[in-house]
This record gives C-alpha cells, sequence and structure tokens, in this order.
C-alpha cells in the first residue's frame, strides 16, 4: 500500500501549556492529551480515513524546542492562519509567497522558537 511521506510529526516544546495554547488559537481546534507515561503529549486532530498524518506536541528532556525540522500544516487559505499567529504569541516570518503551480506558504515561528510552515493550494 503506497503511503504519503509523512506518517506522524512531533513538535519539541520547552512550555506545553503556552504551545498548546499557541496551535489552538492559530488553527482553531483542541489538541488531545495523549496518555504517554515517558513525557508529556497533545495530539492535533486526526483521523485514518481523512488524508495527511497525525502528530502532537511533545516537552521531552533532551529534546529541545526550536529544532530546524520544518513541518507544513495544510490550509485552505494559508492567509486565514496566518492572520491569528501575533495574537496567539508567535510571529509570521515570511508572509503569503506563491510556490507557483504548489499553491502559497507562509513561514511562522511558535512561542516555543520553531519554525513551522502553513501551506494552501492557492
Amino acid at each position: 500500500m503506497a503511503r504519503n511521506p509523512v506518517g506522524w510529526f512531533e513538535i519539541y516544546v520547552e512550555d506545553i501549556a503556552r504551545a498548546t495554547r499557541f496551535y489552538e488559537a492559530v488553527f482553531e481546534v483542541r489538541l488531545e492529551r495523549l496518555d504517554s507515561p515517558a513525557v508529556p503529549m497533545w495530539a492535533f486532530p486526526a483521523s485514518p480515513d481523512r488524508a495527511g498524518c497525525g502528530g502532537a506536541l511533545v516537552q521531552a528532556p533532551g529534546m529541545p524546542a526550536g529544532s530546524r525540522v520544518m513541518v507544513y500544516f495544510s490550509c485552505a487559505d494559508c492567509a486565514v492562519e496566518a492572520a491569528r499567529v501575533a495574537d496567539a504569541g508567535g510571529e509570521v516570518v515570511r508572509p503569503k509567497m506563491a510556490i507557483g503551480q504548489y499553491g502559497s506558504i507562509v513561514l511562522i515561528r511558535d512561542t516555543e522558537g520553531n519554525l513551522i510552515g502553513l501551506h494552501s493550494p492557492a
């Protein structure tokens, strides 16, 4: 069975409560605490019958926030989510930019220093 290249993502954070508030505000979703005995983890809403992959915020000793891993979140129009970033405590690093036939992207920095991308078809 062919699969999408990304099967899961983890965004490492220093302050799990602050990061959870940021992602919930920007994407207007509710993250769910995972039953992880080792480290605090909050998962993004996901379903196996939808396209894309699931992932979580993770507060793990030895895994510093602000990593160089790039995760792109799919959006109908990435400018909509970008407009909520500053109020949620983050920063828009690169405003909406066309990437040719592949749509548009916005680069943002979350409250933990992680650089993430927003992608939309237009």
